[in-house]
């Protein structure tokens, strides 16, 4: 996607220090990538088309989305704000109280999102996406950073 289409889909890029990040793809989506995954789509579906947690409804509503990344070690937090030894995700919701979007907070406090099937994107604030394609920040939720082995 060019940077004008960028910025007319998502108004609040315009301005600030965004950069296309990989290619479009459609192996997967912005849920899976706050997820740090790249290798397949995470979506709510009834039909088990796509991955989804076990055992966490299989639906569109945000107590779904919530409770699939708590199976991940996230919980709700109350700010996007970076944190020492916390990893973030943002959840935005549209006009009727859905998901419709998920970001993941980077080490330098940037944030990253997977665009649907298009290109991925590092971008300076959760809210720059906001607007009528994606509505609204919703949640955040962090976890502790991983130990590494």
């Amino acid at each position: 996607m060019a940077p004008r289409d960028l910025e007319s889909a998502f108004p609040g890029l315009a301005g600030t220090a965004y950069e296309v990040t990989s290619p479009a793809t459609p192996v997967y989506n912005c849920v899976a990538w706050a997820a740090a995954e790249d290798s397949r789509w995470w979506e709510p579906d009834p039909f088990q088309i796509y991955f989804w947690p076990e055992g966490i409804q299989r639906n569109a509503e945000l107590d779904s989305y919530l409770a699939a990344f708590a199976t991940l070690g996230y919980e709700v937090c109350e700010s996007a704000a970076p944190e020492p030894g916390f990893e973030k995700v943002a959840i935005y919701v549209g006009s009727t109280g859905q998901p419709t979007h998920m970001a993941r907070q980077l080490d330098d406090g940037c944030w990253t999102s997977k665009l649907g099937q298009d290109v991925d994107i590092n971008h300076t604030d959760p809210a720059d996406l906001a607007g009528t394609l994606y509505g609204n920040l919703s949640h955040v939720l962090r976890r502790p950073v991983p130990q590494q082995t």
